[in-house]
């Protein structure tokens, strides 16, 4: 285990080396650039990630919560008169019912029921203005979760949003540096085949 970790640091500090400005007449003015882009991206993933993760969290949060309220208060729980059995196995299924609606008017459609209920029984529903069924009014635990699952995915895209940039960067000053090895060779080959 030791010296896995020994390994690994040993590559890092090389990595980190070789990105370094420093004096070596053999480091071309390629190589300085990339580490500053390098270094750039780097100052960039810690300022722009957590920066667009509070951002979409806020308004992921604003959005949600408001949502929520919003269907807290205008929805309404109601009990609704199973009009046939439930099979005894499974998972919930859907079953006649009828239900009276805000307004007074009677509505009589299928709604989710627990296995194993008998016609007579009451189950609780929930509605909008209309008297149409709807599902539970969001919490404000769901919106908390939607609100981890939008900073993630901000810091995620941010990322990699930078990496393509990295990438494209990499390339270009790959094709710079390959056009800078080819005209040292171009100068150097002659001297070492003898040929003009």
């Amino acid at each position: 285990m030791r010296r896995c970790w020994a390994v690994h640091t040993a590559r890092a500090v090389r990595v980190i080396r070789g990105l370094w400005p420093d004096r070596n007449p053999l480091r071309r003015a390629v190589d300085r650039v990339e580490a500053v882009v390098v270094a750039g991206l780097a100052v960039a993933f810690l300022v722009v990630a957590p920066l667009a993760s509070f951002a979409a969290g806020h308004v992921a949060y604003s959005m949600g919560s408001r949502t929520a309220l919003a269907e807290q208060a205008v929805w309404h729980r109601a009990p609704a008169l199973l009009l046939a059995a439930v099979p005894g196995a499974g998972y919930d299924s859907e079953v006649s019912a009828r239900w009276t609606a805000p307004d007074g008017t009677r509505h009589t459609g299928p709604v989710p029921a627990p296995p194993g209920a008998r016609a007579g029984r009451t189950v609780t529903v929930w509605l909008n203005a209309a008297g149409r069924l709807t599902g539970t009014p969001r919490q404000l635990s769901q919106v908390w979760d939607l609100v981890v699952l939008v900073t993630g995915l901000a810091a995620l895209i941010a990322s990699l949003a930078l990496l393509g940039v990295g990438q494209l960067a990499y390339a270009v000053l790959g094709r710079r540096r390959l056009a800078a090895w080819d005209a040292d060779w171009r100068a150097t080959e002659p001297q070492w085949s003898r040929r003009p």
